[in-house]
């Protein structure tokens, strides 16, 4: 075999694999979307008082810094407890802008109220997009002034590779973030898994994972 035949074979190994992750993706995904859909809004809106009180016991909430969170939708579990508590706080709050989908900004969250939902090209609510703030958009840099960056996922494994909504927003988003800072996807507490996350080789490992059920480190 030629040296240029042994560099296609391994191309087409790579792009086998990388196929074969986003399928495992798209089912894994697919199957949460389902469970998560079985949680009323009122277990949602509970989960989310839970998330916040788990986080205040674990430390990871510290008055006056900067905390990227995010706006949750559909059949996550409420964040509003969690972005209250960091208000309480008197932490700095930054949230996703999404723009197109694929571009990188964010926006400061004065308060609760200041969501607001995006809306389709005929006014309707769009439900494939979080609520954003009317501030201004800051961008992709912003997130090097945040100390603890919280982050949606469908599952964490040991080695905290996460499921994510997909388009890997955020995985291109934490490539700006500081040195130091701890990144927390936050999930249902059937979610964390006890086998690999399927993953590809842009996904980013995040440094723990939360639940209403409790805090843990998933890498040291």
């Amino acid at each position: 075999m030629t040296p240029n035949m042994q560099t296609d074979v391994a191309g087409d190994s790579t792009r086998d694999e990388t196929a074969t992750q986003r399928d495992l993706k798209r089912q894994w995904r697919k199957n949460a979307i389902a469970r998560r859909k079985r949680t009323s809004p009122e277990e949602r809106m509970e989960a989310g008082r839970k998330l916040a009180e788990q986080a205040r016991q674990a430390n990871l909430i510290h008055s006056f810094t900067t905390v990227a969170a995010f706006a949750s939708m559909g059949s996550e579990m409420s964040m509003t407890p969690m972005l209250q508590a960091l208000f309480d706080s008197n932490c700095r709050v930054l949230v996703p802008r999404l723009g197109e989908g694929t571009d990188i900004g964010w926006s400061e969250l004065d308060s609760i109220h200041d969501l607001r939902d995006q809306t389709n090209s005929d006014g309707s609510t769009n439900t494939h997009r979080p609520q954003e703030p009317s501030n201004s958009v800051c961008g992709p840099e912003a997130l090097k002034n945040a100390g603890l960056i919280i982050v949606p996922a469908f599952a964490v494994d040991h080695e905290g590779f996460r499921l994510g909504r997909g388009g890997g927003w955020y995985d291109r988003a934490l490539e700006y973030r500081a040195v130091g800072s701890r990144v927390v996807a936050v999930c249902w507490p059937w979610e964390p898994a006890d086998k690999p996350v399927p993953h590809e080789a842009h996904d980013i490992p995040v440094d723990g994972v939360l639940t209403p059920d409790g805090f843990t480190e998933v890498r040291q």
